[in-house]
């Protein structure tokens, strides 16, 4: 399986800017602020991590989904990265490349969809029974509206699991994110979930290896039982 070397990737991202009350809207900023859809107008099947760093983020979810649930995995493309043993009774995957989802064996069923230019989501309240966003986070420019979504779409005390490394595509990815550090990526991902709302039990934790690969990060929380 070939792997991309240097930068991560991810999908999507929208020229618009607006404050999301957590940060200024230049905290949004990007180098290329250029339509998400033509840029990831071709596929790339690469993995965007390690393979010691995708065997950590499969043991998480098969730690935190549920079993035969139904799971949606955001700005998703040709790998999900859930465990080949791990049984889902569903998986809808909303991304940008319809080919690269078309190629992805765990999923059900795909949607293309751009999150920057449209935050809501294409689905009704309470579908889902887990949701999962991987080495993505970093390109979402309305990061406070999109978790506001996933909560709508996500059944009472579902988990929403969001994971990251130490790449990126730097000019797609939000200034807030090129400015700081891993470390600090966890406390930011963690207030996403905080000023969205609505979020319960965050966890926060340092998944890597430790095989001297790729660094795995990992922050999720739980939807309200209200």
């Amino acid at each position: 399986m070939t792997r991309e070397h240097g930068d991560d990737s991810s999908r999507h991202a929208g020229s618009d800017r607006v404050g999301d009350g957590l940060f200024s809207p230049d905290a949004y900023a990007r180098d290329d602020e250029s339509s998400d859809d033509r840029f990831y107008v071709a596929p790339r099947k690469v993995v965007h991590i390690d393979d010691g760093a995708i065997a950590a983020l499969g043991r998480l979810y098969s730690e935190v989904f549920p079993t035969g649930g139904r799971l949606l995995d955001l700005m998703s493309s040709w790998r999900s990265h859930l465990p080949e043993r791990f049984q889902a009774r569903e998986v809808v995957g909303l991304g940008l490349n319809a080919e690269e989802m078309t190629d992805n064996p765990r999923l059900t069923r795909h949607i293309v969809h751009d999150l920057n230019r449209t935050p809501r989501l294409p689905f009704g309240n309470e579908e889902f029974d887990g949701a999962m966003c991987a080495v993505s986070i970093q390109y979402v420019t309305h990061p406070l509206l999109v978790f506001r979504e996933v909560r709508r779409v996500l059944r009472p005390r579902a988990p929403f699991v969001v994971s990251f490394s130490n790449r990126c595509f730097p000019t797609k990815a939000v200034a807030v994110w090129l400015s700081t550090t891993d470390q600090q990526h966890l406390t930011l991902v963690r207030s996403y979930f905080e000023a969205a709302g609505g979020w319960i039990d965050p966890t926060v934790e340092d998944r890597s290896p430790g095989d001297q690969g790729d660094p795995l990060y990992a922050v999720w929380a739980r939807t309200s039982a209200e």
